[in-house]
């Protein structure tokens, strides 16, 4: 099994290969467009601002390469985020995959922001990337922002609203949590991406 991981400058990048590693995947983490392409699958981690992870896409030349993949790709937390048109965060203009805009969490008076904690995924349709995740296991998240649930959702959390926490078009596939630090639900998300 092979997984090349997108080095966007994340801090989750050691955390992501140690997890995807501990599931037998031999992973490599690259910026380089040939290395990525010819991946069997492909993960776009993120922690920080999307206006700052794109700007290092473009910089690199990856933006047009990461449209144009047709393998499984994953996008995790912010990676997730890149996926949409578009993050409210610095007005910034993201990879397009999917339709709609990243909006900023409201706060309220149980749901400060950033969301940092285990929150509940609820299922809303059946897909590969989920299979033995039921409604109600637990995931952790951290996040000022979120994607609103649409069409391309799998699986929503609530946080003051319902917000996208795993999403699809075609091969490209996002959770908003953390699938490296989501105990036996995250192994659960990462093993079956590494069988599709």
């Amino acid at each position: 099994m092979e997984a090349v991981i997108v080095d966007s400058g994340g801090a989750n990048l050691a955390s992501l290969r140690y997890a995807l590693e501990r599931l037998g995947a031999r992973t490599q983490v690259s910026a380089d467009a040939r290395t990525i392409a010819s991946a069997a699958r492909v993960v776009l981690p993120g922690v920080g601002a999307a206006a700052h992870a794109m700007q290092r896409l473009n910089a690199a030349g990856l933006t047009s390469m990461l449209r144009a993949l047709t393998q499984p790709v994953l996008g995790v937390c912010l990676g997730m985020q890149l996926l949409f048109e578009l993050s409210e965060e610095g007005l910034t203009e993201c990879l397009g995959l999917l339709p709609y805009a990243v909006r900023r969490l409201q706060s309220a008076p149980r749901c400060p922001v950033p969301h940092m904690g285990w929150n509940e995924l609820q299922r809303l349709r059946p897909d590969p990337l989920l299979e033995g995740v039921a409604d109600g296991d637990y995931a952790y998240f951290a996040h000022s922002y979120a994607a609103p649930v649409t069409q391309h959702t799998l699986a929503s959390a609530q946080y003051g609203a319902a917000v996208s926490a795993v999403v699809r078009r075609e091969n490209f596939w996002g959770t908003q949590f953390h699938p490296e630090r989501s105990a036996g639900t995250g192994a659960r998300v990462l093993e079956n991406f590494l069988r599709l």
